[in-house]
């Protein structure tokens, strides 16, 4: 039984610290969505670049988690967060003065891969600096919060950053969280490893084989149709998925339990978690757009637009565990998810001059999104055995990261179909302006001035339908969702329940053994 010592003062300034990377993980998700604009005017991407650009980093961070919980085992979470946090500053000055768009795609990929260390260290750090239950389950409710935060604050602080500077300040933030975490550590944070094996390499290297060529089918298959290309990307990554699942059955010490899967209410709440993510972040990045070139406001002026549902989203983060104290998690969920249907209704029902509507609709998507995001955790934690409740925690990362990844590629591919297939260029333009005005309403944007204004109209109408159509969309998965969370979580008891055998959600049973 681990002896249960209450934090000091300086367990709880390192809670203050370990908030900082926390933080910066969840604004960098969001922060670049307003920097779009801009960052298209400067490189030049194309549709599938600019998707690129916003989900590399999601992506990465989501292949490695789990491995990067494993290798801090050997490595000690604390030495593994400063090296984490100095190859993130380092990658964030990379993004901001990439002199392409290629380069910035790479540089996104290596912060990826050193957000990737940041989650897992500082999750297991609070669970080995407060061993009391009660302080435990607090600071581990800080930690989420700081995140969702991040992720809150993003399109307003990135919004601020590229109207003041440009777009590349976006990702200058990192330097000081940077500098003040490497500075801090050593005097506010244990260090803590264990005798864990040694990351399985094949693993790690078919897990990635197996999200990087889906990933990339999807977005080729949407902009050029399922052509042989496509097909091929779609045929290596799903023999690598079932390759890494059987290589994962046979090892004694996997780089993901696949017995975890074996619980209902942890695969129901893994599906709420994606499925959530997914919706919330294709539609995230496309109100980003709405806001900006169909609405035409500045980056500052929509970062602040973008405030309310920021609120929203705390509002359900905070409310959520006091409500599951009182009544069932799945049913709190099931509730917001049904309550964020509404968001999705009033963005598929908004055109061009709907922004009050668009606003509206996303502080109902931001609130559900808080709410899951609170409690979807704890049941995933809550659901796997104590002994597994590390390896729990990184998986629902994972699958929240990948969640706005995958959200981003199919909803922002979907609109992109849309939006060539609703708008033609008209007669008189040079082909290279034809081109760019038929891709996206980013490249229309970038060449207005030598568009006739009906024709830029057209763009702006061709826009909001697709995003109409992917709020449809995205309701749809939602919906389902919600039915899941009512069918599959019901049963679970209020937090704190007394009866631990019914109660299989508390966050207090991680243990500090890691990923």
């Amino acid at each position: 039984m681990e002896r249960q010592v209450r934090a000091g003062w300086r367990e709880w300034t390192g809670l203050a610290l370990l908030a900082l990377p926390t933080m910066l993980l969840g604004l960098d998700v969001t922060a670049l969505y307003l920097a779009v604009p801009s960052l298209s005017a400067d490189l030049e991407p194309t549709a599938t670049e600019t998707l690129w650009i916003m989900d590399a980093y999601g992506f990465f961070i989501a292949g490695f988690l789990i491995t990067m919980g494993t290798w801090g085992d050997r490595v000690g979470r604390r030495r593994l967060l400063m090296i984490g946090v100095a190859a993130f500053g380092a990658a964030s000055v990379f993004a901001a003065f990439a002199p392409s768009a290629l380069w910035l795609i790479v540089a996104r990929a290596l912060l990826g891969v050193a957000g990737a260390t940041l989650m897992p260290s500082t999750l297991s750090l609070i669970s080995n600096m407060f061993t009391d239950v009660r302080q435990r389950a607090l600071a581990i409710g800080v930690w989420a919060t700081m995140f969702a935060l991040g992720m809150a604050v993003g399109p307003v602080t990135g919004g601020a950053l590229v109207a003041g500077f440009w777009w590349g300040a976006a990702f200058l933030i990192a330097v000081p969280v940077a500098v003040l975490v490497l500075a801090g550590a050593p005097a506010l944070l244990p260090e803590y490893r264990t005798s864990g094996g040694r990351p399985d390499l094949l693993s790690v290297g078919l897990s990635l084989t197996a999200m990087l060529p889906i990933t990339y089918a999807l977005k080729h298959g949407a902009v050029h149709g399922l052509d042989a290309q496509a097909s091929a990307a779609a045929l290596v990554g799903g023999g690598a998925a079932v390759a890494f699942v059987r290589r994962q059955l046979r090892l004694s010490e996997p780089l993901l339990d696949m017995k975890l899967f074996t619980g209902r209410a942890f695969r129901a709440a893994l599906a709420v978690l994606l499925i959530g993510l997914v919706g919330f972040g294709g539609v995230m990045f496309l109100v980003t757009q709405y806001l900006q070139f169909v609405e035409g406001l500045s980056p500052t002026a929509a970062g602040l637009w973008m405030g309310p549902p920021a609120l929203a989203m705390l509002v359900g983060a905070i409310g959520a565990p006091l409500l599951a104290g009182r009544m069932s998690p799945g049913a709190v969920m099931s509730a917001a998810l049904a309550l964020s249907l509404l968001g999705y209704v009033l963005l598929a029902l908004a055109g061009p001059g709907g922004r009050p509507s668009v606003i509206a609709g996303f502080a109902f998507v931001y609130l559900g999104l808080g709410v899951i995001a609170a409690l979807g955790t704890d049941i995933v934690v809550g659901a796997a055995p104590a002994e597994k409740s590390g390896s729990a925690a990184a998986l629902s990362e994972t699958v929240q990261e990948l969640g706005v990844a995958v959200g981003v590629a199919l909803l922002g591919s979907l609109t992109t179909v849309l939006y060539r297939n609703g708008v033609e260029a008209p007669s008189g333009l040079t082909p290279s302006v034809a081109d760019t005005y038929g891709d996206s309403l980013s490249g229309a944007a970038s060449v207005a001035d030598r568009l006739p204004p009906a024709a830029f109209d057209a763009a702006r109408t061709a826009f909001t339908s697709g995003l109409s159509t992917a709020a449809a969309v995205a309701g749809i998965a939602v919906a389902a969702a919600s039915l899941v969370c009512f069918t599959a979580l019901r049963h679970l008891r209020p937090l704190g329940h007394a009866d631990r055998e019914a109660e299989p959600i508390a966050l207090t049973s991680m243990s500090g053994d890691g990923g």
